[in-house]
């Protein structure tokens, strides 16, 4: 016999489960699972009978219109996904159905044939789905699970269910309390096993929106070790109330290895290396274990740190009034335009990572970009995440010091040990940076005979001041910078070999500022710092100022923000005049608005959307409308992304 007529002609594992346990009062071995069978347990015990129909009374409908009240912030979230679910919902003739923490319907939406038939089965708003009430069912036992359940046919309790199959996931709110149930249910033999995950895709959604600007006066942790899923739902959050633990989502309390019961109990110093997040600086967030994650820091009062720099002025922001205008005195800006801190894209911040490991491990690196490319940005980044952050970051330009006195820079001299010699010597670089970080800018431009001196230093661990005196010993990191190809002026012979291989035993290049997608969201950002927040940049500024080539890069893109808030401040002219003569040549610019959403789209999806979702802050039909895609494109390449993990 064929193995298919096998198949077909196979006892039907959840009807033969039904006999076991209704009829002879077995416990069936391994035909249903562990949730549905202790579920029927609990149904039995609660005095349900399968030979006897569920006994339901609805609510008035006075009284479902308090309880819709009562749980309108629920409601709100839930429309905010109902479309995409709704979707789902009629692919499979089913139907969304929404309750409230105790199992009581509060919305049923969806295909109306469907509708029709679950509503003679009691699924209807006003009707209890506990598992008190109706026995086993997706809702119920969700609420008593707490976590995501799926219920087909024949694992119902009630036999008059056993039509239709449902997949419900329980909704928490940040501190672990259940605030409702999302349900999608549909004819038993319709449901895809995807329906469930869909379930908890949207269910992310609505927790994620939870936490948008309910905890102003707290601290908000916003964290991933893959930093392309900051902003999005899977995002890990943690709230923070001086250094206790108070509130979190459940990716948060997930890494953390936490349950929802240590809110409250937790410390920010039992998972972080620091005292509390007001300690934490550049977007790397460092666990006890030394496991680094990306981060978004949300402090009490609105300070946001994305990637702060020890030592950066924090700008004070200018009051805006309601409609978003600055409110402006008329006069010239007189104080100094800030230079705005670094903001590193995904691929920057995944090497930023590396980077901190790579230090705090002792292996020298050497950092490769263009002219602008943000080298010493990097480097000091690198320096304020390690474990050397509170120790000397010390930054020298090999090409900026004279020949004839690097030497004495860097290495230290006696008194008396030349002419002009300091009185009482001089401790130099290397010392100054001992214990801690030491930036060798333009390494490329070194001159041979400091090459083989700084070797020595390398290999021996200890420096020899000019004019004599004791070797003293180092304890340094080494981060080494070029816009040059050190490999190439090392085959001219116009750079040391051992030196090369010394320096660069991890390399890591820095992309330039044309290549990277989150332009016009990296300008919103500087923009908003050296403006201190009393003009908005107009679009199409913005945009001209994306699409521009930029061969200075990060610098000459600085520079010329500054000169705009300076210009722009004095009130004379707008924006668009003061651009620099190149921006106002159409030539000069690479991407036309529409090229850029489509093309770095296909190119670069996962940047793309990662900067779209910041933008839209999570809002999925947002970010959609401004990549150009319908909101099922975007949650088909979220699922991909959440596959890839």
């Amino acid at each position: 016999m064929p193995a298919d007529r096998r198949a077909i002609n196979a006892p039907d594992k959840v009807t033969t489960a039904r006999h076991q346990f209704f009829s002879q009062r077995k416990v069936p071995e391994a035909l249903v699972s562990t949730t549905i069978l202790k579920s029927w347990i609990r149904c039995s015990q609660l005095g349900h009978d399968t030979a006897r129909p569920p006994v339901f009374e609805p609510l008035e409908a006075r009284n479902l219109r308090e309880r819709k009240e009562q749980h309108e912030l629920l409601r709100r979230l839930y429309r905010m996904e109902l479309q995409t679910l709704l979707r789902g919902a009629r692919a499979t003739g089913g139907i969304v159905v929404l309750s409230d923490p105790e199992g009581t319907v509060l919305d049923a939406e969806g295909d109306v044939g469907f509708a029709g038939k679950a509503a003679t089965m009691a699924l209807r708003p006003g009707v209890v789905w506990s598992e008190a009430s109706i026995g086993t069912n997706a809702i119920g036992t969700a609420i008593h699970e707490r976590r995501p359940v799926m219920v087909r046919g024949g694992e119902h309790f009630h036999e008059p269910h056993r039509d239709m199959s449902c997949a419900a996931a329980p909704i928490f709110d940040p501190t672990g309390t259940i605030m409702g149930v999302l349900d999608l249910s549909s004819h038993a033999s319709a449901m895809p096993p995807a329906t469930l995950s869909m379930v908890r895709l949207i269910i992310d959604q609505v927790e994620h929106r939870l936490f948008n600007d309910a905890f102003n006066d707290l601290d908000v942790v916003r964290f991933h070790t893959d930093p392309s899923l900051l902003g999005t739902a899977r995002e890990c959050i943690l709230v923070f109330d001086g250094d206790r633990l108070v509130a979190a989502n459940r990716y948060g309390l997930k890494s953390i290895a936490r349950e929802w019961g240590d809110i409250g109990h937790t410390r920010f110093s039992d998972i972080f290396d620091a005292p509390s997040p007001g300690y934490v600086f550049g977007n790397s967030l460092r666990f006890r274990d030394n496991g680094i994650a990306h981060c978004r820091l949300h402090l009490r009062g609105g300070r946001v740190v994305p990637t702060a720099i020890p030592g950066a002025a924090e700008p004070e922001p200018e009051p805006i009034s309601a409609d978003g205008s600055a409110h402006d005195s008329g006069t010239a800006v007189t104080e100094p335009i800030p230079w705005p801190k670094p903001w590193f894209d995904s691929h920057a911040t995944v090497s930023l990572n590396h980077a901190v490991r790579l230090v705090d491990a002792d292996v020298p690196l050497l950092v490769q970009g263009e002219t602008g490319s943000g080298k010493e940005a990097f480097a000091r980044a690198v320096h304020a995440c390690s474990s050397r952050a509170d120790k000397p970051f010390i930054a020298i330009n090999c090409a900026a010091i004279p020949e004839s006195l690097i030497e004495s820079e860097l290495f230290g001299h006696e008194e008396g040990a030349f002419t002009g010699a300091r009185k009482n010597g001089a401790r130099g670089l290397l010392r100054e940076a001992n214990g801690g970080l030491l930036f060798l800018d333009e390494i490329g431009d070194m001159p041979l005979p400091l090459q083989s001196r700084l070797l020595r230093v390398l290999q021996d661990r200890q420096v020899m001041p000019l004019g004599g005196g004791r070797p003293v010993p180092l304890d340094i990191r080494i981060i080494s910078a070029t816009n040059q190809d050190l490999s190439e002026l090392s085959r001219e012979s116009r750079f040391r070999d051992d030196l090369y291989y010394r320096l660069a035993q991890f390399t890591i290049t820095l992309s330039p500022l044309r290549e990277r997608v989150d332009r016009r969201l990296l300008i919103e950002r500087l923009w908003a710092e050296v403006s201190r927040g009393q003009t908005r940049l107009p679009v199409d500024v913005r945009d001209r100022l994306a699409a521009y080539e930029w061969p200075g890069n990060y610098r000459e893109l600085v520079g010329a923000l500054r000169a705009l808030a300076a210009l722009g401040g004095a009130n004379q002219m707008s924006l668009e005049q003061c651009l620099p003569q190149a921006l106002r040549t159409p030539s000069t610019l690479r991407l036309d608005s529409e090229q850029t959403d489509r093309g770095l789209l296909q190119h670069h999806t996962q940047d793309v959307i990662r900067s779209a979702l910041e933008e839209a802050r999570g809002n999925i039909s947002m970010a959609a409308r401004k990549l150009g895609i319908n909101r099922s494109t975007l949650y088909r390449h979220l699922q991909r992304s959440i596959t890839r993990q």
